[in-house]
């Protein structure tokens, strides 16, 4: 291929676009333009803009040795809907489908309105033209004067509803989510369905991942008031003090979150992993409600 290669590895794949009818093993490319799946026996090449969804499967635990992780795409070609699937340990998979999801959705045209809700109360912001890119565990929103990035880590829930702009019928992403604090509602209108349908599915794969983290978690109440604490206070404020504790309890109760991975060390003091911000985000959104 003549553009630059983003990706490439090697891992078995299949697809119903070749005459195989069992996975092979070949090498895996992908440029900013096509996806291309190249074997001994041919190749099968997917333009980028031909595909609408991309799916990431998991290995249950206790069957990593007989099967690998696959992410699956499907797309279009002379009029029919078809799929390929690749296979690969999991940390292949999970870079592949990072960069994946990048080259199809990055620099998008997209109308932001943010924030379009604060609280309760409706803003009078517009819609305004911007560019779409993924960023590790968010989404930014480039604007002509600025820049706006949502934390999936603060997402409470995301919608897909449809909204006239400009006098046009479109696609809109609606994500309600803390910023500052304060519960937020953003949206984000595009023209292609194909395109929010594969943003949609992305968003939900992020936060599945985040959710299933906080499956196993169980914390008290002075645990909760801890993370929300570390949220809200800025370098050099005593914990102790803003939660009437000794410091030694406070110690106790940090190193359980630690444990949990929802805190870790910083140079300024204790800080929220992902894990924990989604915590904050939670509570502060019941406690908004």
């Amino acid at each position: 291929m003549s553009e630059s290669v983003i990706a490439d590895f090697v891992a078995s794949f299949n697809s119903e676009a070749s005459a195989r009818a069992e996975p092979v093993k070949g090498r895996i490319l992908l440029s900013e333009k096509r996806l291309v799946l190249a074997g001994d026996e041919g190749k099968v090449t997917i333009p980028l803009t031909s595909i609408f969804d991309i799916a990431v499967g998991h290995v249950p635990d206790g069957l990593g040795e007989f099967f690998s992780s696959t992410v699956t795409i499907a797309f279009e070609r002379s009029g029919k809907r078809m799929v390929a699937a690749v296979e690969a340990d999991d940390d292949k998979i999970e870079k592949f489908t990072t960069v994946l999801f990048k080259a199809v959705l990055n620099g998008t045209d997209v109308t932001v309105k943010h924030p379009a809700r604060v609280g309760g109360r409706v803003t009078d912001e517009s819609f305004v033209p911007a560019k779409l890119f993924l960023k590790p565990e968010a989404v930014r929103f480039r604007r002509a004067d600025d820049t706006v990035d949502i934390d999936l880590s603060t997402v409470n829930d995301f919608d897909r509803l449809t909204r006239e702009i400009n006098g046009t019928e479109q696609p809109v992403l609606a994500v309600r989510h803390l910023d500052g604090g304060q519960a937020t509602l953003s949206l984000a209108a595009m023209d292609s369905p194909r395109k929010m349908s594969i943003l949609g599915r992305f968003l939900r794969l992020e936060y599945s991942d985040l959710m299933a983290d906080l499956e196993d978690v169980s914390l008290s109440e002075e645990q909760v008031e801890l993370l929300v604490a570390v949220y809200s206070t800025g370098p050099g404020v005593s914990l102790a003090s803003v939660l009437d504790m000794e410091s030694s309890q406070l110690t106790m109760v940090l190193n359980d979150l630690k444990a949990d991975d929802l805190v870790v060390d910083a140079d300024e003091g204790p800080k929220l992993t992902p894990k924990g911000r989604v915590v904050v985000s939670k509570h502060l959104e019941d406690v908004n409600s």
